[in-house]
């Protein structure tokens, strides 16, 4: 086993990227099947290599959730502006159209709610026959590297990494942070390593300091978490930062359908992620789609 201490330094080179053997445009993923391959070119927009994800799967531990009090009004209006929709498999057969043409990533992963000091103790709750019915592009499952219940999520994260390469169903590996967990450039690093090294495909994480050299030591894409609601103008500054620095796409919830617009927000993140506009033009876009 490794020793952990005595490490030198990480030598963190952003300018360069290893080149792709056969032209696939998404980060590590030259090996992968056609199936897969397929599955996250719906995610990611050929055209950029970037995608915008709505995330409002908020429901499984939290219930509803304010400006998620109904599903069926509050999603649609954002649907023809996001590339992912990131939700529950009950979410989208009570609310949302199958003829949006969206790819899904669905949240496969379930625990107990908000009211729960086992909030954090997950487990697989979609077996892949249901995830390949609801003609999910991916699965996403919730880790929590550095917390007690590590060795179980991990253990999730590898089932699930199992079952989607025998199907070619890619997986989203979401790293979790609780209230008591750092939020480090070193634990991102760490966490988002390991989790493209168990086999998922992509991996949602939180931006932080100097969030490049965590996209350069990651051998797939990173997306980062909304997180929780800033004023409009932050959130398309935590945007642009992030896309800047080596995302290759955004999962936003709260600061998308919590905002006083929200269609105005998911255009300027749109314009940011797709676009590569800045965060100020992205602002005074929101604001002049706002006024309309």
């Amino acid at each position: 086993m490794p020793d952990k201490d005595g490490n030198n330094e990480l030598n963190v080179n952003v300018s360069t990227c290893a080149p792709s053997k056969d032209g696939f445009y998404i980060k590590g993923g030259d090996n992968y099947d056609w199936g897969m391959k397929a599955r996250l070119s719906s995610m990611f927009c050929p055209k950029s290599g970037n995608t915008v994800m709505l995330a409002f799967d908020h429901g499984y531990i939290m219930g509803p959730t304010t400006g998620l009090e109904r599903l069926d009004l509050t999603v649609p209006p954002l649907i023809e502006h996001v590339d992912v929709l990131m939700a529950t498999r009950g979410a989208l057969r009570t609310s949302i159209s199958p003829a949006t043409g969206k790819a899904v990533a669905l949240r496969c992963s379930a625990g107990s709610s908000v009211l729960s000091e086992d909030i954090d103790k997950e487990l697989i709750g979609v077996d892949i026959k249901d995830a390949v019915r609801m003609n999910a592009a991916c699965m996403a499952i919730q880790t929590y590297i550095g917390s007690p219940i590590e060795k179980m999520t991990i253990g999730n994260l590898c089932k699930a990494v199992d079952m989607g390469m025998e199907y070619g169903v890619p997986v989203l590996g979401v790293v979790a942070v609780g209230k008591q967990m750092e939020r480090t450039t070193k634990y991102f690093q760490l966490a988002t390593r390991m989790l493209a090294e168990f086999g998922a495909q992509v991996i949602k994480t939180y931006y932080c300091e100097n969030f490049d050299s965590v996209a350069n030591v990651c051998p797939v894409p990173l997306v980062i978490a909304g997180g929780k609601k800033l004023p409009e103008d932050q959130a398309l500054t935590l945007v642009y930062r992030g896309m800047s620095e080596g995302a290759r796409g955004v999962d936003m919830g709260r600061n998308i359908f919590q905002a006083e617009d929200p269609v105005a927000m998911v255009q300027a993140t749109r314009a940011i992620v797709h676009e590569g506009i800045d965060d100020k033009k992205a602002y005074q876009l929101y604001l002049d789609i706002k006024k309309k």
